[in-house]
């Protein structure tokens, strides 16, 4: 399967998630970190660095794609999105682990078992 979906910019592993490509980019065989978000969310913004480090310290064994809740109400409130900044980690479409709000990158890892 071909991935449609692409990289935010060059430099970076993360992608950018949305209704269209959602499903495709959670299904993929490796860990799936789901970064639901919005740009007014002071908080998301201070996670957002971290998880742009993930991506690209690990970009064998992880793909991490960020999803604007203001962009795609249906998919965060269908996944149960309450407050923001939420980190899902997929496996193979799955729902394995999740974090709310920000905190540290190591207890960020260490609580989505990375």
């Amino acid at each position: 399967m071909g991935r449609e979906w692409e990289a935010m910019d060059l430099s970076s592993n993360v992608v950018v998630a949305t209704e269209a490509n959602f499903q495709e980019i959670i299904a993929d065989e490796k860990p799936v970190l789901v970064d639901f978000w919005a740009a007014w969310c002071m908080p998301c913004r201070m996670v957002s660095p971290i998880l742009d480090e993930i991506a690209q310290e690990r970009p064998d064994s992880v793909t991490v794609a960020k999803l604007n809740v203001d962009e795609n109400p249906t998919l965060a409130s269908r996944y149960g999105v309450m407050s923001i900044p939420t980190i899902v980690r997929f496996q193979k479409g799955q729902e394995v682990a999740r974090v709310v709000g920000a905190m540290p990158k190591a207890e960020l890892v260490r609580r989505l078992g990375l």
